[in-house]
């Protein structure tokens, strides 16, 4: 019965999507503006503290494509994760009001550390009632791209890559003997999450990094730019004004390449054509951010390294976007799945660490033992399963695969090899939140990432939902070849 659901739901994305159909592909993009009010909670450590100041506005960035059959949405908002259900909602509005099938939308966070939780009160509940803010995002991710349908006009697309490995450090380190320190629960791992930067007891890092930014530019057959549609394995950037509502590099981003895009323009974008929008997400970044530890770079004020980074990439893909070729004669495919995977649960061992934290009480409020006891309490009256909102868009040869959790540089790594068509890359916190993904080879490093309530699913989880991604890649591949 599930496989006959989602044969029928896919066939529903190819044929229910020809509204507004036209010859040739067409594009259309917008922007949503998805701010909250000053005040409310921002999230990103483990203790949240409410907002004081608005910085930069938080954006719901969109792009619609149409090659005559098929529709697909790609949505890209500053937040840190997108609770599963904000999601559901907000694709059940694009259907009612676009008629774009929720198989055909993809909705995913940059994971911005400045923002507003769209995750709900309880982050790691799997389903729950929406919240005004949630309800409010929601809502505005649909109203952008029904403004993205509304700007289809012909166009053109053409697949892009340009590597940056100046700002990707792998965060995880194997230390020297005795050096990694006692976890919350007691015990030690043989790697330590962002470690002292300069420390002489770093030995190496725990995995790789993928310095690759790969993007789609999108533009009218003239040559003005629709949209950019960009992914980086690049955690975030941080070191924002205290207290302060911000995109973080991912914004920066987007306006600059604007800027460049529009630059030399004299009489910039018409009144009657909508702006260009470019949108960055996030790639697989689970164990990635922008430190580099062998050599620490000294100390900046607030926002200049998010501008620094943001620009320098900003300025590559803008560099790399004039050796593109474009088409217009391309077609779209998408496939969603909802594999079944077992939640962690805690061992006989960890249930009375548990319980005797829990009945210690806190030291303080960033008693991280305390915390973690409370995460696992939780994650313990989980049921045993849970499906997870697996992702894939083809445009063209380019095969975008999502999944929704802070996925290990190593899968998106890997799906890249083993992706069948040849421009493929990940991007991650797509249709959910499910916390940090790491390999199983990751896991028996033990660290951060792997600690039962900061990762949740069960340790071959990665395997198994890379296994299924890359199933769906060979389909959509395979749908292309037929064509």
């Amino acid at each position: 019965m599930r496989m006959l659901y989602w044969f029928l739901a896919s066939l529903l994305c190819f044929v229910s999507t020809t509204v507004l159909k036209a010859d040739g592909l067409q594009a259309g993009a917008a922007t949503s503006n998805i701010t909250p009010e000053i005040g409310q909670e921002i999230i990103g450590g483990f203790v949240p503290y409410p907002s004081k100041h608005i910085h930069d506005e938080l954006h719901a960035r969109c792009l619609v494509l149409d090659d005559g059959k098929t529709k697909l949405a790609l949505v890209v908002c500053d937040l840190l994760g997108i609770q599963r259900v904000v999601s559901t909602e907000a694709r059940k509005m694009i259907q009612e009001s676009v008629g774009i099938p929720p198989e055909c939308v993809m909705i995913s966070a940059t994971h911005t550390h400045s923002a507003t939780s769209a995750l709900g009160k309880d982050r790691l509940k799997p389903e729950q009632t929406l919240d005004d803010y949630q309800r409010f995002v929601a809502r505005r991710i649909a109203d952008g791209v029904a403004r993205a349908v509304n700007n289809l006009r012909p166009a053109q697309i053409a697949f892009g890559a340009v590597d940056v490995p100046e700002h990707v450090f792998n965060r995880r380190w194997h230390m020297r003997p005795g050096t990694v320190p006692v976890n919350p629960f007691g015990t030690s791992d043989l790697v330590k999450m962002n470690p002292p930067a300069g420390s002489p007891n770093l030995v190496e890092p725990a995995g790789p990094i993928d310095p690759t930014v790969s993007f789609i530019a999108v533009r009218e057959a003239n040559g003005a730019m629709i949209s950019v549609f960009a992914a980086y394995s690049l955690h975030y950037v941080g070191s924002v004004g205290s207290a302060d509502i911000s995109s973080d590099y991912y914004g920066v981003f987007s306006e600059h390449l604007k800027r460049l895009t529009e630059d030399g323009k004299s009489n910039g974008t018409p009144a009657d054509r909508p702006p260009f929008v470019a949108m960055l997400a996030n790639g697989t970044s689970g164990d990635i951010n922008n430190i580099n530890f062998r050599n620490p770079r000294p100390g900046k004020k607030p926002y200049e390294q998010i501008r620094f980074v943001a620009e320098d990439v900003a300025a590559k893909v803008h560099g790399a976007m004039a050796k593109l070729e474009y088409r217009d004669n391309l077609t779209l495919a998408a496939r969603y799945r909802e594999p079944v995977i077992a939640w962690r649960k805690p061992t006989a061992e960890q249930k009375k660490w548990t319980e005797e934290t829990l009945a210690a009480g806190p030291k303080s409020k960033q008693d991280l033992s305390f915390i973690y006891a409370e995460r696992i309490t939780r994650l313990a009256q989980y049921p045993e399963t849970t499906t997870i909102p697996l992702h894939i868009l083809r445009i063209g040869d380019v095969c975008i695969g999502t999944m929704p959790c802070e996925v290990f540089v190593e899968i998106g790594l890997d799906f890249k090899r083993r992706s069948p068509l040849p421009n493929s890359f990940m991007v991650e916190l797509a249709h959910g939140y499910f916390g940090y993904l790491p390999t199983p080879r990751q896991h028996q490093f033990g660290g951060y990432e792997t600690w039962l309530g900061t990762n949740r699913l069960e340790v071959n989880a990665s395997d198994k939902l890379l296994d299924q991604l890359i199933e769906m890649a060979q389909v959509v591949a395979a749908d292309q070849a037929k064509k």
